[in-house]
C-alpha cells in the first residue's frame, strides 16, 4: 500500500515538473509540425479559410525552385565554415582562459556578451562597423582591404555573416569546452609532461581524446544555429545582393509570408528539416565513433 502511494507521488511530481513542459513542446514544436507536413500537400496560401489537397504538386515545384537550392547551398556552406571557426576560435580561448591568466573570469563574461543580445541588433551593429567603423580605420592604419564594400557583392556578404555568427558563437563555445577541461583529470596532464610530452602531445594524446563528448556536443550545437541562421541574415544583408545572400530560412519565410504561398513554404520548410535532421545524425554517428575509440 505504502508502495503504491509512493508511485502515485511520483507520477503526480513528473505530471507537475514535466507536464508544462511537455504541453509547450506539443503546442510551440510538434501540432505545428504536423500541421505544416498537412498544409504542404495542400494549395493553402495562408490567407484564406478554404484549402484544397493536391498531392505533391508544391514537392515537384520545389525541384525545380532554383533560388531554394541555392539558398541551401548557401546555406550549407556558410555552415561549415562557421562551424569550423567558431569551434576553432572557441576551444583555443577556452584552452587559454583555463590558464593562470589575470583577469580570465572577466574576459570569459566579455567573450560570452554577443550571446546575450539579439541576432536583430547584432546585425544591425556591425552592418555599421561594417559600413563606416571599417573604413575609418583603413583610413587611419592604411589598411585598404578593410574599406572593400562589403555587402556588394556575394563573396564579401558571405564572409561579413560568417565573422558575426563566429562572433557570437565563440564566446558560447568557449564556455563548453572550459567546462570539458577542467574535467580532465590533472594528474594524467601532469604525468604526460612528466614522461616529456611538448604542449602538442599533451594536445592531441591527453587533452582532445578527453573532449571528443565535448567536441559532438559543440559541434551539433553550432551546426544546428547555423543552419538556422535567420535574424543576422535579416539584418545584415538581408540577402543581397539579389538574393546571393540569402539563407534558407529567409527563402521559406519569403515564399510562405512575403508571397502569400504557405503550402508551398511549408514543404520547403519540411524538406530543410529532413536534410538538418540527416546532416546533424551523421554529424553525430561519425564523431560518437571517435569518442569511443578513444
Amino acid at each position: 500500500m505504502r508502495n503504491k502511494k509512493k508511485t502515485v507521488q511520483y507520477m503526480f511530481n513528473e505530471i507537475i515538473f514535466l507536464g508544462p513542459m511537455f504541453a509547450a513542446f506539443l503546442m510551440v514544436k510538434f501540432i505545428p509540425l504536423i500541421m505544416s507536413a498537412v498544409y504542404s500537400f495542400s494549395d493553402w496560401n495562408g490567407i484564406s479559410s478554404g484549402m484544397s489537397f493536391n498531392g505533391l504538386v508544391n514537392y515537384r515545384k520545389l525541384l525545380a525552385d532554383s533560388q531554394y537550392w541555392y539558398s541551401m547551398g548557401f546555406t550549407m556552406k556558410f555552415a561549415i565554415v562557421s562551424v569550423i571557426l567558431a569551434n576553432l576560435l572557441g576551444f583555443v580561448l577556452a584552452n587559454i582562459l583555463t590558464m593562470q591568466v589575470p583577469g580570465r573570469n572577466i574576459l570569459r563574461a566579455v567573450f560570452y556578451i554577443p550571446n546575450t543580445l539579439g541576432g536583430l541588433v547584432l546585425g544591425f551593429i556591425w552592418r555599421f562597423i561594417f559600413l563606416y567603423a571599417f573604413g575609418y580605420l583603413a583610413e587611419a592604419v592604411g589598411l585598404s582591404f578593410m574599406k572593400i564594400a562589403w555587402f556588394n557583392t556575394s563573396i564579401s556578404s558571405f564572409w561579413a555573416m560568417v565573422i558575426v555568427q563566429v562572433w557570437v558563437l565563440s564566446g558560447y563555445l568557449m564556455l563548453l569546452y572550459i567546462a570539458g577541461i577542467v574535467q580532465i583529470p590533472g594528474d594524467m596532464v601532469e604525468a604526460a609532461r612528466i614522461d616529456g610530452a611538448g604542449l602538442a602531445a599533451v594536445m592531441t594524446k591527453v587533452k582532445i581524446p578527453f573532449l571528443m563528448t565535448t567536441f559532438t556536443r559543440c559541434i551539433f550545437l553550432s551546426f544546428l544555429t547555423c543552419m538556422r541562421v535567420y535574424d543576422i541574415n535579416l539584418a545584415l544583408t538581408a540577402g543581397n545582393p539579389f538574393r546571393s545572400s540569402e539563407s534558407v530560412t529567409m527563402n521559406i519565410y519569403g515564399t510562405a509570408f512575403t508571397g502569400s504561398e504557405m503550402a508551398y513554404g511549408c514543404s520547403k520548410a519540411l524538406i530543410f528539416i529532413v536534410i538538418v535532421v540527416v546532416l546533424s545524425s551523421l554529424q553525430v554517428y561519425l564523431t560518437s565513433k571517435s569518442e569511443v575509440e578513444a
